[in-house]
């Protein structure tokens, strides 16, 4: 950071002054300040919330900065560690008093920047001398002038020792040449490039004002933006209905895992279950003997949100398998439920945490109609603040020091945000890589809101977004509003919880082409194992509830059973490792095509290397066709221009002449194609 933009970083103590000695003050503190910073983006809530960014992903900052007259001026955007030193890099001017720049953050952590602003009084002299000597005008003042200003940079207090030198240099040969009457070297001298460069890094700044926030930027690792979720509960991993799984089990399965390129193994809860109420097969009110429960009914004898269930192993394995799983290139995250069994040990230990009614019985958690016999809610304030906040940052922790730096949170909607806000703080202070998904079904508003105070991800509505309006009109408010700079959402094609209804009567095609939405475009997306083998059987018709759900049973799979559509998932996969634009979520654009049944959209880097379009068809029961536009525009070609294509599917190579094409999909073969153009070099 230069040493007058520290300065003006670090207020002074003001000392004791008369009431008109303030006022004076007061003004001469707003007269220096002349110039205007408005229109500051991306800015979450005048900054009260943090920008979202990645390692190493850009940020484009954009300003309105203008001031009175006509006086050239200059800006630039300072930024660093929220407690560290700050770096400086130039606004460019774009248009109409806008003005840009980008920077970026070399690992995940708390940040900020602002603007600077200042009248750039060497930049005007060299627009007006240059103005009159071309006039055959005298500029013998404005040559004293010139002077004037390399004198005031050398006591400005910017710039580095070897500028300070090369400015008694500068000033030495003007001098000189003044002594000789060599006007015209002196000019030439003043316009050299040399001369702008070290005037800009040392000249005085006029009337240097600042933006009144520093912009706090939040910066995750980029597993954050950029993920593929493989969610199984390790419990039906032995093979057998009638034997619980292990973590060894689920290490048994890295590899076929792995083989489908996913990067993080993601488990429900993994704690043990409790038996007051517990639930039986399908949700039933009354479990018979050797029924497993909800893994969400948290708490038992053996422990609670800090214990591992028994049968599932020991702390021993579990590390094992986070290392094993490392050795596959995959990442384990853990769900994080904040609610309890009433055998919970906490329920005995702190009673102030939870909800107790008049007649002395406990609360169970309820979202009318339903009830959850098997669940109690803790509560967060009342006598539970602070003791249970600092509970549950140390149960985060807890799990941190076990090798998890990825939490996925059930109903976070139903917690305080100021606890969420809080907490996500605290957690990453320790391990500023923790990265929390929230699932949280709910308002607009709400999950915006929590993606604000901190949560990494989000669930979203993309699991129940089937038409092409719909996916559009979604797809574009995440990727280009306001929310895209804080929130991130993760495209999960089904979870534990919900069986689409589009998936119930789709058949394998719309497995396939809900896959392919998914994957390319969400930066993050997800599956809920049973996916890959297109399970769909609902409770009920219609229902969203799984028949013989993993949420109530051991279940065993043949996980490579005929029908499967592995192959698309590793295909999918591979291709996001290998191709930047898919690496990105605000790049996506919607392209035209003539049929409201077919979505078309495509990806790409700034430079155009990484270019692939996508043809989808969402009805999975009929052949769907149409026109469709090349966007021959992208590459700065006529409507006549010629393109490379490469199907990404089967490797077919060929040319597109002209923007206008035509495309065919049979969902029975396959009810997307996965396009790569690129510039012709032919003519």
């Amino acid at each position: 950071m230069s040493s007058a933009a520290e300065a003006i970083s670090k207020p002074k103590r003001a000392a004791r002054r008369r009431p008109d000695e303030d006022a004076e003050s007061l003004l001469r503190e707003l007269a220096e300040s002349r110039l205007a910073i408005e229109g500051v983006t991306p800015e979450i809530d005048g900054g009260r919330f943090a920008v979202k960014r990645v390692e190493n992903e850009p940020l484009e900052i954009e300003a309105d900065v203008f001031a009175d007259g006509h006086d050239k001026i200059a800006a630039a955007v300072i930024y660093g560690p929220a407690d560290g030193e700050w770096a400086e890099v130039p606004l460019r001017f774009v248009a109409n008093d806008r003005w840009r720049a980008t920077i970026s953050f070399p690992q995940p952590g708390p940040y900020r920047f602002s603007i600077l602003a200042w009248r750039d009084l060497y930049a005007t002299w060299r627009d007006e001398a240059k103005k009159k000597r071309d006039a055959g005008i005298d500029i013998t003042l404005e040559l004293a002038e010139a002077r004037e200003l390399v004198t005031k940079a050398m006591d400005s207090g910017r710039g580095s020792k070897p500028a300070q030198r090369q400015l008694k240099a500068l000033l030495a040969q003007l001098e000189k040449f003044e002594a000789s009457g060599d006007r015209d070297s002196q000019y030439e001298l003043m316009q050299l490039d040399e001369t702008v460069t070290l005037l800009e890094e040392a000249g005085q700044r006029t009337n240097l004002t600042r933006y009144a926030i520093d912009v706090p930027v939040w910066v995750d690792r980029t597993a954050a933006a950029f993920s593929a979720w493989y969610e199984l509960m390790p419990r039906s991993q032995s093979g057998d209905p009638n034997r619980h799984g292990t973590f060894d089990d689920v290490i048994g399965r890295l590899p076929d895992i792995k083989e489908m390129g996913f990067d993080v193994l993601y488990f429900p809860p993994i704690h043990p279950i409790g038996r007051t109420n517990r639930k039986g097969k399908n949700n039933s009110l009354r479990a018979e003997p050797g029924d497993v429960g909800s893994p969400y009914a948290i708490g038992a004898a053996e422990g609670g949100h800090l214990a591992i269930h028994p049968e599932l192993g020991s702390f021993d394995d579990f590390a094992r398998l986070v290392e094993a799983a490392r050795a596959h290139g995959l990442e384990i995250a853990l769900d994080i439920a904040l609610n309890a069994s009433p055998d919970h040990p906490w329920i005995r230990e702190h009673p102030e945490w939870f909800d107790w009614r008049p007649d002395g019985t406990i609360k169970y958690a309820e979202n009318p109609p339903k009830k959850y016999e098997d669940i109690v809610n803790f509560h967060f304030y009342r006598k539970a603040i602070p003791s249970i906040w600092y509970a549950m940052r140390d149960m985060f922790l807890h799990w941190v020091q076990h090798g998890v730096r990825m939490f996925r949170i059930d109903n976070p909607h139903t917690k305080p945000f100021p606890f969420w806000e809080w907490v996500i703080g605290e957690v990453r202070r320790v391990e500023p890589g923790a990265i929390f998904l929230a699932e949280a079904f709910t308002r607009p508003k709400v999950m915006k809101r929590l993606a604000k105070i901190g949560y990494s991800q989000s669930y979203s509505y993309f699991t129940w977004r089937n038409e092409k309006w719909e996916l559009e009109e979604y797809l574009t408010e995440l990727t280009q509003d306001a929310c895209a700079e804080y929130m991130r959402p993760n495209f999960f094609v089904n979870t534990p919880d919900i069986n689409p209804v589009f998936l119930q009567t789709s058949g394998r095609p719309g497995f396939r082409l809900r896959l392919a939405l998914a994957a390319t475009l969400g930066g993050n997306y997800g599956v809920y194992s049973g996916f890959e083998l297109c399970e769909y059987e609902p409770v009920k018709p219609g229902k969203e509830e799984y028949l013989n759900s993993e949420k109530y049973e051991i279940r065993a799979f043949d996980w490579k059973r005929p029908g499967n559509i592995r192959d698309d998932i590793a295909f999918f996969n591979r291709l996001r490792r290998t191709e930047p634009a898919l690496q990105e979520f605000r790049n996506l654009q919607f392209y035209n095509f003539w049929n409201d049944n077919v979505l078309f959209y495509g990806k790409r880097t700034a430079d155009l290397s990484s270019f692939l379009l996508f043809i989808v068809s969402l009805d999975p029961h009929n052949p769907q066709s149409g026109s469709f536009e090349v966007p021959l525009w992208e590459f700065g070609l006529p409507d006549s221009g010629l393109v490379d294509v490469e199907d990404m599917m089967t490797g077919a190579r060929f040319e597109w002449r002209g923007k206008i094409q035509h495309w065919y999909l049979n969902p029975s073969e396959c009810p997307f194609a996965v396009l790569r153009i690129s510039r012709s070099s032919r003519v």
